[in-house]
């Protein structure tokens, strides 16, 4: 996803206005226009949009932080120069104080469950072997379950904390030579004339 949608989509979530966000860049040091936020809220095919660079965006997504959360340590944290969108899904869960079986409420409630293997994939080191890309989709099914939370008041669904487990089959007995202790034995031939 690009950072304008994400940016976009944000506003309405959270009924942010022009002054709203600027004050989310004002809580990390950065001062943006009027002129600049409206410039980047325009829609795509507009020709007077201009893209939010990948700093400007952590920026923002640092002061929705700050303005939900708090300084950590009373410090304003230094905003990336690249972003992807793990690290924007990992903001986000930051901002809102989500645990995991909240993100995958909101990711069921916008139509796109997923298991909490699944979404452990996309916290982890992009070293480690179980990390995983997040994809477009899963980051506009969560930015929709955003929106149908905190804009609509759609209350998330319940999950159940761990899988059903499936009922316990009865072990099948298998037959025993010595089951009888009595010894089979052929009956006896009558003798033979």
């Amino acid at each position: 996803m690009n950072n304008n949608d994400v940016l976009r989509r944000l506003r309405y979530s959270f009924d942010l206005d022009d002054s709203d966000m600027i004050k989310l860049f004002a809580h990390c040091d950065q001062t943006v226009t009027r002129a600049q936020v409206s410039a980047w809220l325009k829609k795509d095919e507009d020709p007077e949009l201009v893209a939010i660079s990948d700093t400007n965006m952590a920026a923002f997504l640092n002061g929705f932080i700050i303005s939900k959360r708090g300084k950590q340590n009373g410090k304003t944290p230094e905003p990336e120069k690249k972003l992807n969108n793990n690290i924007i899904f990992a903001k986000l869960k930051i901002a809102l104080n989500l645990q995991s079986h909240d993100m995958l409420a909101l990711l069921t409630l916008a139509g796109l469950p997923i298991s909490k293997h699944e979404l452990s994939a996309f916290f982890r080191k992009n070293s480690h072997k179980h990390y995983r890309t997040c994809k477009d989709q899963i980051l506009r099914h969560f930015l929709k379950g955003i929106q149908m939370k905190y804009h609509d008041g759609i209350a998330l669904p319940e999950l159940p904390d761990t899988p059903t487990p499936a009922p316990a089959k009865k072990p099948v007995k298998k037959p025993s030579d010595n089951k009888n202790p009595r010894t089979f034995q052929w009956p006896k031939k009558p003798p033979s004339e």
